[in-house]
Formats: C-alpha cells, sequence, structure tokens
C-alpha cells in the first residue's frame, strides 16, 4: 500500500497532538526551525541523517 507521505506526516502529527499534549510554542518552534533550517547551509548535512 503507497502512502503519500504528507498524508503519513499529517496522521502521525495529528496522533502525537493528541496523545502527548505539547505546548503549542513547542510546536511552533519546532516547524518553524524546520522551515529556516531547510533552506540553510546546513541542509545537506541533515539530509545525509534522514536518508
Amino acid at each position: 500500500m503507497d502512502v503519500p507521505l504528507w498524508l503519513a506526516l499529517l496522521a502521525v502529527g495529528y496522533l502525537g497532538l493528541k496523545l502527548i499534549r505539547p505546548p503549542w510554542w513547542l510546536i511552533a518552534v519546532l516547524l518553524l526551525g524546520g522551515f529556516l533550517l531547510a533552506d540553510s547551509v546546513l541542509a545537506p548535512v541533515v539530509n545525509g541523517f534522514v536518508k
């Protein structure tokens, strides 16, 4: 079964929010940090860890 990545991330994110209940500021920091890191010079290094 092929599931699109965005759908899998959405499901995992929804379940994580419902079960763990992290504070909203932590979610905002992680999303903003990931967005900024994806367009930085460290992006190839992070990409090496993810693959």
